[in-house]
């Protein structure tokens, strides 16, 4: 069925209302995967363009968070490894397109979502990490749901920069290692983690048919219920979206019990 076709239109109401009386995610942790592979398929000669596709896509996912009330979004954009294991060129792309969706798209005037990075910044190139400060500044004053984007990010990184962080707190307060051992709780290390002060996402949502978690928010997805879909990123379609939350609706929570 075509985004185009009038009852494409006619299904997403129906499942709009039918997701929007049910059990809703708090928070949505997002893999937009499958943007390279995207582009190969729409046939263009270079295939890095989907990466600015899949980025000027997240407004769209971010509208339909919106229009549910959706308060809380962590976006995968590049990881770590991206950023050591891919070529030069294709990463200097990825930065510029953050770069411009960032200062165009998510911290433009008008906008309401609040902008958050979860990552190592210093491993960005100065403009990147540049613009998403910025990104950050320009809209923390706002009132409205909560955008934090993973670049530059990998879970087992937070979580080791989470402890030692909490242990030079301790050691600033005189604490000894004995003590440290004693107090160490999984509280106290969250209080340190990039995503501190949000609450742990609910689900999360992997495009491109790949079931894996990739180095994503690791500890933070300990209890969260996962859908993995099979569209590429940029042709993720509110459809998608809703099944995913269709299917969230319908699971039963059991927090490891």
């Amino acid at each position: 069925m075509r985004v185009t076709d009038p009852l494409y239109g006619l299904y997403v109401r129906r499942l709009r209302r039918h997701v929007a009386s049910g059990p809703l995610p708090e928070h949505i942790g997002l893999v937009m995967d499958g943007n390279r592979r995207w582009a190969r398929q729409m046939g263009m000669s270079n295939p890095s363009l989907g990466h600015r596709y899949g980025a000027e896509h997240v407004e769209d996912v971010l509208a339909w968070c919106e229009a549910l009330a959706i308060e809380h979004a962590t976006v995968f954009v590049c990881s770590t490894e991206n950023l050591k294991r891919r070529g030069d060129a294709e990463v200097a792309f990825l930065m510029d397109v953050i770069e411009k969706v960032v200062a165009v798209h998510l911290a433009r005037p008008d906008g309401r979502w609040r902008v958050r990075v979860a990552g190592t910044l210093d491993a960005l190139p100065d403009r990147t990490a540049h613009a998403l400060k910025e990104a950050v500044e320009a809209t923390g004053d706002r009132t409205g749901p909560l955008l934090t984007l993973a670049v530059g990010y990998g879970g087992r990184q937070e979580v080791v920069d989470a402890v030692r962080d909490w242990i030079h707190e301790q050691a600033a307060a005189g604490a000894g290692i004995e003590e440290l051992a004693e107090r160490l709780t999984t509280d106290g290390l969250a209080g340190h983690l990039y995503t501190a002060g949000q609450p742990d996402p609910d689900l999360v949502i992997r495009t491109s048919g790949e079931q894996r978690l990739s180095n994503f928010l690791l500890w933070q997805s300990a209890y969260s219920e996962l859908y993995f879909c099979e569209a590429y990123w940029p042709a993720f379609r509110e459809v998608d979206f809703l099944r995913a939350l269709r299917s969230y609706a319908v699971r039963q929570r059991r927090y490891g019990a």
